[in-house]
């Protein structure tokens, strides 16, 4: 998996990390067969097992903060991705 292994271990690492970019997980959401489109504005939607979720691509920085990764850890628990104890 190599990248995308190292992206899902940065999303689900302790204690929460807030520099992980954007793009690399939009590449994991889409490593893992969801379905990624763009919403309005900063806005985009994924849909990953069932599972639906908007999130704001962050801007101007390319980094994702505390509660983005939260938010995505959590959408990608509900839809049924685990990593390491989670």
């Amino acid at each position: 998996m190599g990248k995308h292994e190292d992206t899902l271990a940065a999303i689900f690492a302790e204690p929460m990390r807030a520099n992980i970019k954007w793009r690399d997980i939009e590449a994991l959401f889409r490593h893992l067969g969801a379905e990624v489109t763009k919403g309005r504005g900063s806005r985009v939607r994924v849909v990953l097992n069932g599972v639906r979720a908007v999130f704001h691509r962050p801007h101007p920085s390319p980094d994702t903060d505390r509660g983005a990764v939260r938010s995505v850890r959590a959408f990608l628990e509900s839809a049924g991705v685990q990593y390491g104890n989670h």
